[in-house]
């Protein structure tokens, strides 16, 4: 679906992949506000380079398939100058065929993921776990104190490489890992796993399973008295728009880490939040785990670094991208690492609370550790 601006200068098409309908539609449909919100604040400004940006918005409906023929649409037909999107880390994958590989053309993904994309064509403008797990597992161990964990899952990238890097953390301190399993996206009984995590002793539950899987999940692990024993749940993902989906009893106390969360409180985030909840009332929230704060990044650095090449020469604006910076964003500043595609940004330990996220501790800028790209 084309969203365009009329212009007297041949405009500039800027690509976005959501999941507007499906198991993500929650999320995708905030993706979809950020990406309309940003790219009419830039043409009610005149614009990038004296062009106006038509906003090429497709829906990738939850489904992989779906995404990547969206991909290939946004390349071979509307030929686009950039793509965003994607939250599934497999969602990734399938508009990197199309997109990058195929396409060469430059895509920008907005979600925290696993890490380890290394491609000259891709930037990520979401955490990764040098930046969620790495600080959020040993303040775990020290705070509240906890040594064994389980790690339920979905059975796909993400939470697999997720899996070996909360296995090293929590042993490199001390810690056992005293279960992990796979489910299927849409697995809905838990009760064996319950009865493991029950047996097992387990003091924290590291939740990797993603809707639609994961509702089911948190009402059976409550079901359980896990909480109530004093048990603690952590979802690196889970944000203020996960509290539309499950009861707020079903996740109290819940630990998540993520670069934003609503009650950050600089005036810059507030000012944004107000901005969109002002344009898109309803349940659709600017959030970090959704995507939201990533997208906002992305397309403002991807729009910093356009400038700074003066041209949409593709290789000219990933050279600039590489080292592109914005002084305010949702949750602070932030900064491509250069050589490395991935973001230096604030992150923020936080808590559900009465079902509000209480930041417990901010963590300060954080690098993402990821790799070095050959850049030339």
């Amino acid at each position: 679906m084309k969203e365009s601006k009329t212009s007297v200068n041949p405009s500039i098409k800027v690509g976005v992949i959501t999941d507007q309908t499906g198991a993500l539609s929650f999320m995708g449909i905030a993706n979809a506000n950020v990406a309309r919100m940003v790219i009419n604040d830039i043409n009610a400004k005149g614009g990038l380079l004296g062009r106006q940006i038509d906003l090429y918005l497709e829906d990738s409906a939850t489904t992989d398939s779906v995404a990547q023929a969206k991909a290939a649409k946004l390349v071979q037909q509307d030929q686009v100058d950039v793509i965003f999107g994607g939250i599934y880390s497999s969602t990734r994958q399938a508009i990197k065929g199309p997109a990058v590989i195929n396409g060469k053309k430059l895509y920008i993904y907005p979600e925290q993921y696993e890490g380890q994309e290394c491609d000259p064509l891709i930037f990520c403008t979401g955490p990764v776990p040098a930046q969620q797990v790495d600080p959020l597992i040993p303040w775990l161990m020290q705070q509240p104190g906890a040594k064994k964990f389980y790690l339920p899952s979905a059975d796909y990238i993400w939470p697999q490489t997720m899996n070996k890097k909360v296995r090293q953390i929590v042993m490199a301190n001390g810690g056992t890992i005293v279960g992990e399993e796979y489910f299927p996206l849409d697995h809905a009984d838990y009760g064996q796993t319950i009865d493991k995590i029950t047996s097992s002793g387990a003091e924290v539950v590291f939740i990797t399973i993603v809707p639609p899987g994961l509702t089911p999940f948190l009402e059976q692990l409550y079901n359980s008295g896990f909480t109530k024993r004093g048990g603690h749940m952590v979802c690196t993902y889970f944000d203020e728009n996960f509290l539309n989906l499950v009861p707020g009893a079903h996740v109290e106390g819940l630990y998540s880490c993520l670069d934003y969360y609503q009650n950050v409180s600089d005036p810059f985030s507030k000012d944004l939040i107000n901005q969109y909840d002002m344009l898109y009332p309803g349940n659709a929230k600017f959030t970090a785990g959704s995507a939201c704060s990533g997208m906002y990044r992305g397309l403002r650095l991807w729009e910093a670094a356009v400038k700074e090449a003066g041209s949409l020469n593709q290789e000219d604006v990933i050279k600039a991208l590489d080292h592109a910076k914005i002084t305010e964003g949702p949750g602070g500043a932030a900064e491509m690492v250069p050589g490395q595609h991935h973001v230096r940004m604030n992150m923020y330990i936080a808590q559900l609370k009465s079902g509000h996220f209480q930041i417990i501790k901010s963590l300060g800028i954080i690098d993402p550790k990821e790799c070095m790209q050959d850049i030339k």
